[in-house]
């Protein structure tokens, strides 16, 4: 039976194992959104994963929103990006890099007061931290122009050939979790009466166009996305999730895509994240390539779920804040250690490279082929 320590292939990447390490934000970039040396330690210490899908990234100044969070726009990120990767590759991982856009979750603070911009004109329920002070509660944005929507996808291109110019061995589409791309996604955001709004396959539309621009600027087998069906962050939610992401997901299998990563919690499993309902499993079937999922996993959950045809592969996010040699632990079935929460977002090395190993063990370079 498949199990967490199988290799497998995403795409260009022939993976040591099923680990997969779930992109994290955590804060670390500074004002400006330049990954710096500190960053690169975090993720050479956890090179062990078959896969590291690094943080959430941003596209654009428009859509940088999250407090010293890192960005790909600019030349000095892209050279922050660089030593991030030549420090996963030099300890023998493999590393993709997420892309978003926050859309309506930017606040005017980060953006000199502009307005932000989403699919309608619908405020978001909640409230983030900004350079002016923690919960900022969200305003309304104001819908995006044609013309607009076509510069966004261009911006999420632009970024993959910067990923992929600064070392990556692919990049991860943020198209969940409540930020642009789901906003158009999702009916209780999207209200507009143009061709980016009303049925389903209207909705989808930026979604598609933006995985179609990636995967003709960097090739198929260098992207991957991510979706949550049912997730309901900030009240953004869905009428029909269901209809919405069958089509989602059969509409993904023109493209040959590195994978499809689904983070969805199973009902009643105590992870914080609400939902109404579990679609992995119909969505599984509809989908023909490869699939991550995430959720509140554990090594015996993870291996259940790959024996059983599930996934091809297990996301871990906050088991790999403590535990920087997570696979070796569970290899060795020692227990993990539990993350500090109040260092999560801090901007220092404490609760973020301070975590120790339990032993120094070398990891041979499996390489992504070009």
């Amino acid at each position: 039976m498949t199990s967490l320590f199988d290799p497998v292939r995403l795409g260009n990447c022939e993976l040591k194992n099923r680990i997969i390490m779930a992109p994290l934000t955590r804060g670390r970039a500074g004002e400006d959104g330049v990954p710096n040396a500190l960053m690169a330690e975090y993720y050479r210490q956890r090179a062990g994963a078959g896969l590291i899908i690094a943080e959430a990234t941003a596209v654009s100044p428009d859509g940088h929103g999250w407090l010293n969070s890192p960005g790909i726009y600019n030349d000095a990120q892209l050279a922050g990006w660089k030593k991030t990767t030549d420090a996963v590759h030099g300890a023998g991982g493999a590393i993709f890099r997420q892309r978003w856009h926050m859309g309506a979750a930017v606040h005017p603070d980060f953006m000199a007061e502009a307005q932000p911009v989403s699919a309608s004109s619908v405020t978001l329920t909640g409230q983030l931290p900004t350079p002016r002070g923690r919960d900022r509660q969200f305003v309304a944005p104001r819908p995006l122009s044609i013309e607009e929507i076509d510069d966004q996808v261009q911006n999420f291109a632009t970024a993959a050939r910067r990923a992929v110019a600064a070392g990556m061995d692919g990049v991860e589409i943020h198209a969940a979790n409540g930020f642009l791309i789901d906003q158009f996604t999702r009916d209780s955001t999207n209200h507009r009466e143009d061709r980016y709004g009303g049925s389903i396959e209207n909705r989808l539309r930026f979604m598609l166009e933006v995985v179609e621009a990636v995967c003709a600027e960097i090739g198929a087998a260098r992207v991957g996305i991510r979706l949550s069906p049912t997730n309901k962050v900030w009240q953004i939610k869905d009428s029909d999730p269901t209809a919405v992401f069958v089509q989602a997901v059969t509409r993904l299998n023109a493209f040959g895509l590195a994978y499809v990563h689904l983070l969805e919690p199973k009902l009643n499993s105590g992870h914080p994240m609400e939902t109404v309902a579990y679609l992995t499993p119909l969505l599984r079937e509809k989908y023909q390539g490869k699939l991550i999922i995430n959720g509140g996993f554990d090594q015996p959950s993870g291996n259940v779920a790959l024996a059983n045809q599930e996934a091809d592969a297990i996301a871990f996010g906050t088991p790999f804040i403590a535990n920087p040699d997570l696979p070796n632990r569970m290899r060795q079935q020692v227990p993990l250690a539990d993350p500090d929460s109040s260092t999560f977002y801090t901007p220092t090395a404490q609760g973020y490279t301070d975590y120790p190993a339990m032993s120094s063990v070398e990891i041979k370079r499996e390489p992504c082929l070009v």
